[in-house]
């Protein structure tokens, strides 16, 4: 049965990652919470691992230079070339 739920932006925001993190769909992740909460059972699961802990969070940001550990050495003499 089709129900609405008026998110706030952030909560939005959180159900989108917890669905993409888990693969699963934002109506089973609401399904689970509903079951938990009557259930009394509503902890957060511990993440089976790190990369599981912060999946959301990889390739948000942008790296920088392709080459900067390689050539950190020389980016930091010529910093400091230009400095004097």
């Amino acid at each position: 049965m089709p129900t609405s739920v008026r998110l706030d932006p952030e909560t939005e925001a959180l159900l989108r990652r917890l669905a993409r993190r888990s693969g699963r769909t934002k109506s089973e992740i609401i399904r689970d919470a509903l079951q938990r909460m009557a259930a009394g059972t509503f902890e957060a699961a511990e993440p089976a691992s790190l990369y599981e802990a912060i999946s959301d969070l990889v390739g948000i940001a942008d790296d920088g230079a392709e080459d900067l550990s390689a050539k950190h050495k020389q980016r930091f003499r010529e910093k400091l070339h230009r400095r004097r």
